[in-house]
């Protein structure tokens, strides 16, 4: 949950036509390139890049599964009960008078902290083991999502975590809170699995003091998202001698 507080997912989402490289506007002519075929779909953001099926992304992008968590189910319950336990018991530790976070003036670099929090004292319930997702080449990246794979070793059933803060008032803000990049090398979900989202919910800090008010535990199965078209360069590709044209003159 670290870095941006953007929602882009990418070409997984895009026609076949684009990814193949093919025209899929009969008047752009034969001879169209793939990106004159994409800018055009890309600025109709009214229709397919709203409401998409998040465990779709997930199934195109990593081939694996989004499950739905089933209520009436055992394990589903048993598991569900020790992440309550744990959420509960680091909602008590960040608000203690003696938490690190309670020194940190600005609320993105508590984030680590529930991470770490919360994988810490899943670790400490019977049957689950909790750790850092390995992406696909098998290194361990905090960056990306999700941050958390939680095992249930009975079942072998695999749950991913992704907590999250937010301020009190904002639960139902449109503004983008949610980030997935689909990559090749850096994919996190290797395993079909329930998506979680462990909300915390934080008052504004006050006297030096964060206080966190309640959290919630959220099925991913059902979430919808929207893409966000972005073009990124670096300031080495601006930069680049042969594009300068003027500069100033050195000072001394």
């Amino acid at each position: 949950m670290r870095g941006r507080i953007a929602l882009i997912v990418f070409a997984f989402a895009l026609p076949p036509a684009i990814l193949v490289g093919q025209d899929s506007n009969p008047t752009a002519g034969p001879q169209a390139a793939p990106i004159d075929t994409l800018i055009p779909w890309l600025l109709r953001e009214d229709q397919e890049l709203k409401g998409i099926p998040f465990p779709q992304i997930i199934f195109d992008a990593t081939g694996k599964k989004v499950l739905a968590v089933n209520r009436q189910d055992p394990v589903d319950q048993r598991v569900i009960k020790a992440i309550s336990d744990a959420l509960e018991q680091v909602v008590k530790r960040m608000n203690a008078p003696d938490s690190p976070i309670q020194s940190i003036g600005r609320i993105n670099e508590v984030s680590s902290h529930f991470e770490d929090s919360t994988r810490e004292l899943l670790n400490t319930m019977p049957g689950l083991s909790c750790d850092i997702p390995r992406t696909a080449d098998n290194r361990v990246q905090r960056s990306g999502y999700p941050d958390l794979r939680l095992v249930d070793q009975q079942s072998k059933r695999v749950y991913y975590i992704d907590p999250k803060l937010y301020a009190v008032g904002s639960r139902d803000s449109s503004f983008r809170t949610f980030y997935f990049e689909p990559k090749v090398a850096t994919n996190k979900v290797r395993d079909d699995a329930v998506h979680f989202i462990a909300g915390f919910e934080h008052e504004p800090r006050t006297a030096g003091h964060w206080n966190f008010t309640r959290w919630d535990l959220v099925d991913l199965s059902h979430f919808r998202v929207k893409l966000k078209a972005e073009f990124q360069g670096s300031n080495g590709d601006m930069y680049r001698p042969e594009a300068i044209v003027a500069t100033s003159a050195k000072s001394d």
